[in-house]
Order: C-alpha cells, then sequence, then structure tokens
C-alpha cells in the first residue's frame, strides 16, 4: 500500500528544503537554490540560506511546484466501490498532485450546489489534496438544459462539462457557451459524435479487425471539435478540449490558436506513450475513450505539446474494478488509473528521447493547467502556500499496482520499468505523500 495514506512524518511549521534544483516555470527559475518554508507559505528561496531552521535534503532532486491535473474522476457521491474522495486525494499525493480537478460524472451528476459543497468538504476532511469540482453543463448531464451556471461557479465550480459525453445538440451546445461567456468560465468539452464513433470499442483499423470488435472513428472527435470552434467564434467562451487523440483534432486546434481564438487543450500520457497495439496486450486494461489510436496521431499529440498546440497533459484518471474490465473489450468500461504513473510515463515518452526538457515537462503540469482555468497555484512564489513536490529524476523504478493508493488497479503500465518519480509531496507546507525508502531524507526536519 503506498505511503501516501498511512501516517506520514510531521515537519516543523519551518524548514528549509536545501540543495536541490529547483524548478519554478511560473518564475522561470530553474538554477540550484534552498526553499525556506514558514507556516505553510513560500518563505524564501535563494542559494545557501542562512535561515536557521531544520533542513530535508534534497540533493539530486528537482524542487518544483505541487503538479496539477484538471481532469480526474474520484466516483463521489455513487461510485464509492471504485474510488472515494479520500483515496483518490491519496493517489494524487502519490503522484505528485497537490491539486486536481474533478469531472462531474458521478450519481448524481455534479449539477447542484448540493454536490458542491458535499466534495468540497469531502475534499477538505481528506486534507491530502485539493479537489475543484467541475460542475456539468447540462442538468444531469443529459444534454438537454444548461445548468444554471452562475449559481454553480459561486459555490466553486472552476469549469462546466458533460464529460463522457460531448454535447451534441447545436443549439444547446450554443447555449451553454453563451453562459459560460457570461459568467467568465471555461467550458470542456468530450468530444464524440455518437453518430459517427457508432458504439466504437477501439480505434477503427487492423486492431478492432483483430479483436472483432467495432472500430471507433477518428472524425466522431474531430467533427465536433470543428463545429465547436465554429461556436467558439460567435459567443467567444473560452473553450477547451478534452483528452485530444486524433491528428486531425490536434491540427484544428492548432489553427484556431492561430486565429486567435480561446481555445485549448490537452493530452494524457497514455495518448504520448501507447497506440491501439496495446489493446492486443493489455485488452480492456487499454480500452479508453478516446481511444489509443495510431502512431501517426501519437506523433501528432506529441508534436502538439512541443510546438503549443496543446496546452497541458492530464491524467485523465478513470478508476474500474477488476470484476469490471474482466467483462471483455466489448462490455468493459472505460478508462484507466493514471495519477500515480503519469511524471514517469511522460519522463519515459517527453525526457528521456530529448523531445522537452524537466522544465517545459514540469510547465504542462503546473503553470499551464492553472492558466487554463484561471485558478491560483502552480508556482513558488513568495508568500504562496508551499505545494511543493520534491522528484528523483534519475531514478528508475517499476511500477506495481499492488501498491497504488488507488482503490483501482486498471492500467496497462503494470510492470513497466520507468524512470523518475516523485519522491516527496508537500500541501500547504505538510507531508502528504513519502516514497518508500527515502524518509532518511527527512530526518533532520521531521519530528
Amino acid at each position: 500500500m503506498s505511503a501516501a495514506i498511512t501516517t506520514q512524518p510531521i515537519l516543523p511549521n519551518s524548514y528549509v528544503i536545501r540543495g536541490g534544483r529547483v524548478i519554478d516555470p511560473g518564475n522561470r527559475l530553474d538554477q540550484s537554490a534552498d526553499v525556506a518554508v514558514v507556516d505553510g507559505r513560500i518563505h524564501r528561496i535563494g542559494r545557501e540560506l542562512t535561515v536557521d531552521h531544520p533542513s530535508i535534503d534534497a540533493t539530486g532532486l528537482l524542487v518544483c511546484p505541487g503538479l496539477i491535473d484538471i481532469h480526474v474522476h474520484f466516483r463521489e457521491p455513487g461510485g464509492e466501490h471504485k474510488e472515494t474522495i479520500e483515496t483518490g486525494c491519496a493517489s494524487a499525493a502519490a503522484g505528485g498532485f497537490t491539486t486536481v480537478a474533478c469531472m462531474p460524472n458521478t450519481n448524481p451528476a455534479i449539477d447542484s450546489p448540493t454536490v458542491l459543497d458535499l466534495i468540497r468538504e469531502k475534499s477538505r476532511r481528506a486534507g491530502l489534496c485539493r479537489v475543484l469540482p467541475i460542475a456539468a453543463a447540462t442538468e444531469a448531464r443529459r444534454g438537454l438544459k444548461p445548468v444554471d451556471m452562475t449559481a454553480l461557479k459561486g459555490r466553486g465550480a472552476v469549469a462546466f462539462s458533460d464529460d463522457g459525453d460531448g454535447i451534441e445538440d447545436d443549439a444547446v451546445m450554443l447555449r451553454a457557451l453563451e453562459q459560460v461567456a457570461a459568467v467568465g468560465s471555461v467550458f470542456i468539452q468530450h468530444c464524440e459524435f455518437k453518430s459517427i464513433s457508432a458504439g466504437g470499442v477501439v480505434h477503427h483499423g487492423r486492431v478492432a479487425e483483430a479483436l472483432g470488435v467495432p472500430g471507433y472513428d477518428p472524425r466522431a472527435e474531430s467533427a465536433m471539435l470543428e463545429r465547436d470552434i465554429g461556436l467558439v467564434r460567435r459567443t467567444g467562451a473560452r473553450y477547451h478540449v478534452a483528452h485530444v487523440s486524433a491528428a486531425e483534432s490536434v491540427e484544428l486546434v492548432r489553427r484556431a490558436k492561430s486565429d486567435g481564438l480561446p481555445v485549448t487543450a490537452e493530452v494524457c500520457p497514455h495518448h504520448l506513450a501507447l497506440t491501439a497495439d496495446a489493446c492486443l496486450e493489455w485488452g480492456a486494461n487499454a480500452k479508453m475513450s478516446p481511444p489509443l489510436r495510431d502512431a501517426a496521431d501519437v506523433r501528432a499529440c506529441i508534436d502538439g505539446l512541443c510546438d503549443g498546440a496543446i496546452d497541458c497533459i492530464v491524467t485523465d484518471h478513470a478508476p474500474h474494478t477488476v470484476d469490471e474490465k474482466a467483462r471483455g473489450m466489448r462490455d468493459a468500461p472505460c478508462g484507466i488509473v493514471g495519477l500515480e504513473t503519469a511524471l514517469a510515463i511522460v519522463s519515459d515518452t517527453l525526457i528521456q528521447p530529448q523531445r522537452l526538457d524537466w522544465p517545459a515537462v514540469i510547465a504542462l503540469f503546473t503553470t499551464a493547467p492553472a492558466r487554463v482555468l484561471g485558478i491560483a497555484g502552480g508556482n513558488l512564489g513568495v508568500g504562496q502556500p508551499a505545494d511543493i513536490v520534491l522528484v528523483d529524476p534519475s531514478m528508475t523504478w517499476r511500477i506495481d499496482v499492488s501498491r497504488f493508493a488507488s482503490k483501482c488497479r486498471n492500467t496497462p503500465f503494470d510492470g513497466w520499468n520507468v524512470t523518475g518519480r516523485p519522491i516527496v509531496t508537500i500541501l500547504d507546507g505538510r507531508l502528504t505523500y513519502v516514497a518508500p525508502g527515502v524518509t532518511q531524507r527527512l530526518e533532520t526536519a521531521a519530528r
């Protein structure tokens, strides 16, 4: 079991993280330095600070802002057999995340102040991660009538989405975007016209044929995105593409940005690291929506990250039980858990092949998602909450689902040998996660 949900050492009110490589893209900082924390906030950053506080040895480590994931599914309320807010937060902490935004496809959906208040209170009690709720865009996520966005934003909704389903009706989508623009929020779209995806199980083509299941046409994604970009032109609403997966979609986002439209996009580690061939080896643990696609789509997503067409990386953390995934490719639910593997998979996919460096990757997990949602955090500015992750960039380790803090184990990455690992996560100056075997680094500071 992960150390994220066991008793952690307790840090004093004031301490110094010494000798690490501080990477803070929000403040354009990348240097060897010490970070002083006082009363849960960043107090000073500088070389060889002389403050008389207990210290944490960060030699050989990256000292970064706590990671932000703006697309997770914590299942509560209604799906607590898969994940709770507490176990989801523990999983986030184990992955180096200090802030997440949870999607509204719960039961009931996050479409009322009551459910918003429940999520915020459960998050506060867990005390392991900041959980920002994304409210449903339409009542009960039925795609028929937009919610009262003014009321829900006032109760803490940071964005609106019917994630899991795209809004297919043009008139409803137009009204939703008009409301989003009026309240100054952002709309997050799961782009899929189901009349085009037509019950597809995996990406259309050779793998679908080999498995004997219906194929999922990528035009289901790009066609909805193309329609929505036209509506963004009419409304001026901020619009964010969830889990982009297809080459044509990446190009549509790139063109929208070049036209000056307020369009942003995210991508998941699995759409950077895997193709549809993974379904042949891992079966339903590689089934997701949108599906894993061809190598050309993977290259397009990586290129999109490198040239700025895609703004940030998210996990789309989607827990499902062993029994649910054992139903086979046709009937198993879509999705994989991803919080505890995200940084390592991105390290292996982008940093080791030298497509991006650590500062660029940390920005994709911190300042970029914060900018997309317009939320605080993602930097180590003086006076900011001490949300910090220490990363060992050279640690080679084996992904072992039996040690996950999440309730579920559905991932195709089990058994992978990867490089780069979050080893300490700090929220508001408090330890929320310590990786196995690294507690000695905390001994001079912890009590």
